[in-house]
């Protein structure tokens, strides 16, 4: 069964996640130790990815150097956190010892998400049913920019099947364990970029966001994440129609190396203000609107609000006028609903193209997990009484695409909390639970995210909170398309404010 055969036609997957795993074996899933096991922090871990080209290119260090030392590192803590799920260590060996010092991140070790197409890896999807993949011969036009930045592949990164969850805990990759609490979810479907790089495998990685994929473990993991405007790369479609929700942009921890990282790679003919790597002058106060409610009207959790009055309370602090809102965009009861139908339109295509190839009902081949089956058998529940029900959510995604910049006319950016809780445990939301109940459980706990890949507009979160248990609670801004340049100047100043560079989890290198 090729994986080509069952990706073709099927936008709304690639929607979920820029869709690549190695052509070395898979590793083995462990059951997470105790604690971490045997290495020793290294000269390079508190280093951002800026940092260690820098070094690179004052021939202070071989990108060798910066590779083994992040080998060691996957080594040592992967067994507890599963957040590297295949190896190119060989090949990432051979890439440093011929790699240009030239670029930014010249040498710096990286890791590729495994929904990413990348040359020379193969991609699962998280899913039983491309286990077998061959490795991809053609990557992603984007990967090329990643490439030409410098950065060195170590391998593939943990995800959900398709990035269809707000948690990683696939039943092919295995479930990927929180750095701050391994009992707790990474989100997702970024989750295992954002365990490498809060537990310090590597600087920064390799993530993708269709409905909050880079935000929501961002958040999970007390990191920088940065969804990009719609259109910002080669790799989307150039009509940036509006079920074109997904895009790629790395997890970091330092907002200048997600700053950077979106300089390097953004179109060079893009119709959109051109992203500068610098930080630019502060300028003129701004207006940030400021909501907490869910689209159906509930508040978040305490620990959630708490966090969040405490980010609107730092942006006064730092002179912005931050203003409470109630009437928003996108925010009506049906929403979640709506972009269901998006969401399940690809699982829909892929389960009945499975059973046409394999002549039985999934649920006998379980070559999809329950959830995603679930996803696919709602949508034809749904177009069975409504065939127009995908165009029609289609074109209400316009409308909220309007209305968000008419919102943003009268707001420079608009500060909400990125997840309705901090981490759940691993299991409350694994792709085995009971659809309707995760179903449930999923919507809320992702309330805030959607809107802004249905708009295409630019939305960060940022690590501004922990609860009293130790777990991070992420703060989301949003602004209009294109002005990423705002937004990385506020995160600027916030991370100025209230450093978290040095704030590590518990099972990360530093404590190795």
């Amino acid at each position: 069964m090729k994986r080509r055969e069952f990706l073709q036609g099927t936008a709304a997957i690639g929607a979920l996640g820029i869709a690549g795993c190695v052509s070395a074996p898979r590793e083995t899933t462990a059951t997470p130790a105790a604690g971490p096991t045997t290495a020793t922090t290294d000269d390079f871990v508190r280093l951002d990815g800026l940092a260690q080209g820098r070094l690179v290119r004052q021939n202070e260090v071989r990108p060798i150097e910066l590779v083994d030392a992040a080998i060691a590192r996957i080594e040592a803590l992967n067994p507890q956190i599963n957040a590297v799920v295949a190896r190119a260590f060989e090949t990432a060996r051979e890439k440093a010892a011929s790699a240009s010092t030239a670029g930014q991140f010249g040498g710096v070790p990286y890791l590729i998400k495994d929904l990413a197409d990348y040359e020379g890896l193969r991609t699962t999807n998280g899913s039983r049913l491309f286990a077998e993949s061959p490795a991809i011969e053609e990557q992603q036009p984007y990967y090329d920019r990643v490439d030409e930045a410098g950065l060195i592949a170590l391998g593939k990164s943990n995800t959900p099947e398709f990035g269809l969850l707000a948690t990683t805990e696939s039943t092919l990759l295995g479930a990927c364990h929180n750095p701050w609490n391994l009992a707790h979810s990474t989100g997702g479907s970024s989750g295992g970029a954002a365990a490498a790089v809060a537990s310090g495998m590597v600087p920064l990685a390799d993530a993708s966001d269709g409905g909050g994929s880079i935000r929501i473990p961002s958040s999970c993991c007390g990191l920088f994440g940065l969804k990009p405007t719609r259109g910002r790369f080669d790799a989307q479609d150039a009509t940036r129609s509006p079920g074109d929700i997904a895009i790629a942009h790395p997890i970091t921890r330092s907002v200048r190396d997600s700053a950077a990282m979106l300089s390097l790679t953004q179109k060079t003919d893009s119709e959109l203000p051109t992203i500068l790597a610098e930080r630019q002058p502060d300028g003129e106060p701004r207006r940030i609107a400021f909501s907490l409610r869910k689209p159906d009207g509930s508040m978040p959790d305490a620990d959630v609000v708490a966090a969040t009055e405490a980010a609107a309370a730092l942006c006064e602090e730092l002179g912005h006028e931050v203003v409470e809102v109630s009437t928003l965009p996108g925010y009506d009861p049906e929403f979640i609903d709506q972009f269901l139908v998006v969401w399940a339109s690809g699982p829909a295509q892929l389960v009945a193209m499975a059973e046409q190839q394999t002549g039985r009902p999934i649920e006998e081949t379980q070559l999809l997990e329950p959830w995603t089956i679930g996803l696919a058998r709602s949508y034809a529940e749904v177009t069975a009484t409504n065939p127009d029900a995908l165009q029609q959510t289609l074109a209400r995604f316009q409308s909220i695409e309007a209305e968000m910049t008419g919102f943003f006319e009268g707001y420079d950016a608009w500060l909400t909390p990125t997840l309705a809780s901090a981490p759940p445990r691993l299991g409350e939301q694994a792709p085995t639970v009971d659809f309707d109940t995760l179903r449930q459980r999923t919507t809320s706990y992702v309330a805030y995210t959607a809107q802004h890949n249905v708009a295409g507009t630019p939305a960060m979160s940022v690590p501004l909170g922990w609860n009293e248990n130790g777990l991070p609670i992420g703060t989301q801004f949003a602004a209009a398309q294109g002005n990423e340049q705002l937004l990385l100047q506020l995160a600027y100043q916030l991370e100025e404010a209230r450093p978290w560079a040095d704030r590590w989890a518990p099972h990360s290198a530093v404590n190795l």
